[in-house]
């Protein structure tokens, strides 16, 4: 098996806003991921917000939000969290295992500039059972709760500590 260069994940800067609007998912994916360029300039008008890049080495293969509003993700506040929004890997690296090393990244990070928040809390769409796999395998949790709210339809609460 072929050794995964190195994922980390950073903010994303005048540098890699570029590399990032490149980014591309497969078309029934887009529904369940949004727009890459509205999530950039939404993230950037948001204090609460932060647009991070997933790196293989100096190349960006993904791409997700960070949302430090109690109420983003859930429709109730879920306390210590941040809600995790948008996140892509990009079609040419799906398969690899990036989506799982850049959740690892994803969490040492938020552990580093975050120590305050204890949750990563996500939604995700009840028929993307790919995605609800790789959630689990990754660390989150289903709470059994659902998101009607939506856009592709009713969406499973997930949460992973940062503990």
């Amino acid at each position: 098996m072929m050794e995964l260069p190195t994922i980390r994940v950073a903010l994303v800067t005048r540098e890699l806003a570029a590399q990032v609007r490149a980014l591309r998912v497969a078309p029934d994916q887009y529904s369940f991921v949004g727009d890459v360029e509205f999530n950039l300039v939404d993230a950037e008008r948001d204090p609460q917000s932060d647009a991070m890049a997933i790196l293989a080495g100096d190349e960006v293969i993904g791409f997700y939000r960070l949302d430090y509003a109690p109420t983003v993700v859930a429709w109730k506040p879920v306390p210590a969290s941040v809600g995790l929004r948008s996140f892509l890997i990009d079609r040419r690296h799906q398969g690899h295992g990036y989506g799982a090393a850049a959740i690892e990244a994803c969490c040492a990070d938020l552990r580093r500039r975050h120590p305050e928040r204890h949750l990563l809390a996500l939604n995700v769409n009840c028929i993307n059972r790919g995605a609800i796999r790789a959630y689990r395998k990754a660390g989150f949790v289903d709470t059994g709760e659902l998101y009607f709210g939506g856009r592709a339809g009713p969406q499973h609460l997930m949460l992973r500590s940062l503990d």
